[in-house]
């Protein structure tokens, strides 16, 4: 039997999804639904049933096993919540919410109807990701010393577009919630949660275009024993320039790097061969802009299997909310402005 899905969002990355959901054989788009017309969203030709607001779109489709929720990031809770009060599954892209107590009200929820959450968290099916947390994971690498986390990306004025609700706080939430909590899951994935932070942040060329930082430095120390740091910025002149991952351990060093951190740039470690790599997906490519690895039809494919009792979840709502809670602490150390 077939999982029937809907939609909740069109922009780019809902679109992603719902053809996601067609390509799957096991799964069947139902329904879609935005506030946009099917002529501004530039999907005139689709097949599917069309709302413009979701409570019409689950009361008029009862059958749908999951709501993949792809709206602006500050709609994240109200729309899981909406979906799961309705008794459906739900599909949550990143980042799950933007404040630990809206991620404990969907958890909850989640709990009280007895479905599941999925946390769109697709870097971790990056064969780099993988590999990193094993050799972690079984101390190939030994005990961790540092790590650094580098995500030097372009968003300018292509991306922030005028009357649009990416770089608002309300609907955005910030550069760490937008473009960089796919990293900051995985260094909660591979080494656990961090203490003792610090930070500084800054905004260079994005004064007239967000409502909040454009860059950061971040240091900290994991709870299992280590130091890290976050450096971030989308003030990158033009094209992203790298998202990278250096550790150094008690029995070698790695660095993965690239644009997307797709590549392993050095592997220094004692009695041990760096073992041929699956490649990496291409990046979500946006036109003017990239984004993170396309990975969503592992997404939708772990969605189903999970569902059908076949495997256990990728990335569970503990989970998600864990990634927000980390920002949320590195984000209570901005001024009042919320850029300083």
């Amino acid at each position: 039997m077939k999982i029937k899905f809907a939609v909740i969002g069109q922009g780019h990355i809902g679109k992603r999804h719902a053809e996601m959901v067609r390509r799957n054989p096991e799964a069947e788009l139902v329904a879609v639904c935005d506030v946009a017309s099917k002529e501004q969203l530039g999907i005139a030709d689709l097949k599917e049933d069309f709302f413009s607001n979701p409570e019409e779109m689950l009361a008029k489709h009862p059958e749908i096993d999951v709501v993949n929720v792809c709206t602006p990031n500050g709609l994240h809770a109200q729309h899981s919540l909406l979906a799961l009060e309705a008794g459906k599954n739900v599909v949550c892209e990143k980042p799950m919410a933007l404040s630990k107590s809206d991620c404990e009200a969907m958890l909850y929820k989640a709990l009280q109807h007895h479905k599941t959450v999925f946390c769109v968290m697709q870097n971790r099916y990056s064969p780099p990701s993988v590999w990193l947390k094993k050799i972690v994971e079984e101390k190939i690498i030994g005990d961790v010393y540092m790590v650094q986390l580098n995500c030097y990306w372009n968003r300018d004025e292509r991306y922030y577009k005028k009357g649009g609700w990416k770089g608002t706080q309300e609907l955005d939430g910030g550069t760490l919630f937008t473009q960089f909590s796919h990293w900051i899951d995985l260094l909660f994935w591979i080494f656990g949660d961090i203490k003792d932070i610090q930070a500084k942040f800054g905004d260079f060329n994005h004064a007239t275009l967000t409502e909040f930082e454009d860059s950061g430095f971040v240091n900290f120390n994991f709870v299992n024993g280590g130091m890290g740091s976050i450096n971030y910025s989308t003030a990158v002149w033009n094209s992203n320039l790298e998202s990278s991952i250096t550790i150094i351990g008690s029995k070698g060093s790695v660095k993965v790097g690239g644009q997307y951190m797709d590549q392993v740039e050095h592997c220094n470690i004692r009695d041990y061969t760096l073992p041929s790599l699956d490649p990496t997906n291409e990046a979500n490519d946006y036109g003017t802009y990239k984004g993170s690895a396309n990975n969503h039809p592992q997404i939708i494919a772990n969605v189903i299997d999970t569902l059908k009792g076949r495997t256990t979840i990728t990335t569970n709502a503990m989970e998600g909310l864990k990634v927000v809670d980390m920002i949320e602490r590195i984000y209570a150390l901005r001024g009042p402005d919320k850029k300083s």
